[in-house]
């Protein structure tokens, strides 16, 4: 059960909501930076900062188009992520089940 090598970017994009809502806008499809800024109350210098994070966390992919950027959505790393975590979820819930049934035992003992 190791840990994916991208899951601490993975988690640290994901834990900023501007960041979920870029997310979200692009798992609608592909959009140009400059459309995906425009929701936001912040320049577009700050929104570009939270997609370099979702960019280095894989979760994004830039492409150029002339003087255009156009992003779109990479689940990959979000699927990692979310693996990881039910095997932990899984791994900690059986070794609970466990100690759960020892501790009842010793108690009707």
């Amino acid at each position: 059960m190791p840990a994916p090598p991208t899951l601490d970017r993975t988690l640290l994009a994901l834990a900023d909501p501007t960041r979920r809502a870029i997310l979200r806008r692009l798992s609608g499809g592909e959009a140009r930076v400059t459309d995906v800024a425009q929701p936001f109350a912040m320049s577009l210098n700050a929104v570009s900062k939270h997609i370099l994070v979702l960019e280095r966390a894989k979760l994004v992919k830039r492409r150029r188009e002339g003087r255009d950027h156009y992003l779109s959505y990479r689940s990959e790393p979000l699927d990692a992520a979310a693996r990881w975590i039910e095997e932990t979820r899984n791994f900690w819930s059986s070794r609970l089940d466990t100690l759960e049934r020892l501790l009842r035992e010793e108690d009707e003992a």
